[in-house]
């Protein structure tokens, strides 16, 4: 039996956060390979602190002779992304920080396990990913993280469009939402801790300014006389960034997902091209589950996916509703594996992932966003719904 009546937790992180940072620039060289060969192979690696970023990892290319005239590119990558995501502080400036570029060869043992006829991949690596959607909010995501990345991407906007020149790029959010009968009513505490450029500006300062942006993006009805505000409950945040707190791709997991609503596999998402399952197969994993959802055949769906390097199927496929199912678990299974070719190549094929259409999902989340007209977030469509159907 689910409980009913709780409260549960979620956090978010801004596209300045020191790890979003490194999460931004990853993808950014990600989506630069793809758009030069979108059979590209690329694990990248990014860290950053005071004044420098690191670009690691390692790219294999149809054609290895260009890896050389591509890597010229990666320090003008790097720079625009700290540009769009607003850093001119002293000590970490899109133009004067030090970009190390230590990128390299795919190595040929990881290559030989899952290159096949580049049609017929094995999986990058062993592993195991989970979907997962919930009927509590529109996107059919997990209310608590919902609403903790639309705060800060609303903060976002007005930073950048010059309404709230104050704010500085660096946020963290958090939301406490109580359930009754199973379903959000309510927030019984908000978390805010952002970076601000005026120095002047106490905590109740910068309360005055977010709190009106916070009360638009949650539901009507939400905020109550008794929810309890934390508006950087520290003090001053000024200092904000990898100057800050020194940044790593892949740290951000959770916040990534579902804000911790349901299992993680533990395998991170940015800087990794979607040969590799924990990206791919993660975001296949969200697609039949939301699906199973929009199909009405469950309020709450799980799916987890298995994979053993060098091998294209998946070696297990598992579904949970979490007693709220109108289909019979098992039948679920079937039905996904027959919907859907679970193979690394097609994941890649009916999701179109050899594009770049990346870097926009290393903030505010990988899941939970609207499909986009060239293929960015095609893993929120709801297009399979009629053949689980036909396949239950």
């Amino acid at each position: 039996m689910q409980r009913q009546n709780y409260s549960f937790t979620s956090e978010s992180v801004s596209e300045g956060h020191p790890d979003k940072v490194c999460d931004r620039i990853s993808d950014a060289v990600l989506d630069a390979f793809l758009a030069e060969d979108p059979l590209a192979r690329v694990a990248v690696e990014t860290f950053a602190t005071t004044n420098q970023v690191v670009v690691g990892g390692e790219v294999g290319l149809t054609d290895p002779d260009k890896l050389t005239e591509y890597m010229g590119k990666i320090d003008g990558i790097a720079r625009d992304c700290i540009k769009n995501i607003g850093y001119e502080q002293e000590k970490f400036h899109w133009r004067t920080c030090n970009v190390l570029n230590l990128l390299h060869e795919q190595s040929a043992h990881i290559a030989q396990g899952v290159t096949g006829e580049r049609g017929d991949e094995g999986a990058g690596d062993q592993g195991i990913m989970f979907g997962y959607a919930v009927n509590e909010t529109a996107e059919l995501m997990p209310a608590p993280i919902q609403y903790a990345h639309a705060i800060l991407r609303r903060l976002a906007e007005v930073r950048k469009d010059g309404t709230e020149p104050t704010l500085g790029p660096d946020a963290k959010s958090q939301l406490t939402v109580t359930y009754r009968d199973g379903k959000p009513v309510g927030v019984s505490s908000i978390v805010l801790s952002t970076q601000h450029l005026d120095e002047s500006m106490s905590s109740a300062d910068v309360r005055a300014v977010v709190e009106p942006y916070i009360r638009d993006v949650l539901p009507d009805g939400w905020i109550s006389g008794d929810t309890e505000w934390w508006v950087n409950p520290t003090g001053k945040f000024v200092i904000g960034g990898p100057d800050g707190d020194a940044g790593l791709t892949g740290r951000k997991i959770i916040v990534d997902t579902y804000g911790g609503a349901a299992p993680h596999g533990g395998g991170a998402f940015s800087g990794k091209d979607p040969t590799k399952v924990d990206r791919s197969a993660a975001y296949a994993a969200r697609y039949l589950a939301k699906n199973v959802v929009a199909a009405g055949m469950a309020e709450r769906c799980t799916i987890q996916l298995s994979y053993a390097i060098g091998v294209a199927k998946p070696l297990s496929i598992y579904a949970d509703t979490h007693g709220t199912g109108q289909v019979d678990e098992a039948a679920i299974e079937r039905a996904v594996a027959q919907a859907m070719d679970l193979t690394p190549t097609g994941i890649r094929n009916h999701l179109s992932l050899n594009r770049p259409i990346f870097e926009r999902t290393a903030a505010y989340g990988h899941f939970g966003r609207a499909p986009e007209a060239d293929g960015g977030f095609s893993w929120e469509k709801t297009d399979l719904v009629d053949a689980l159907k036909k396949a239950v």
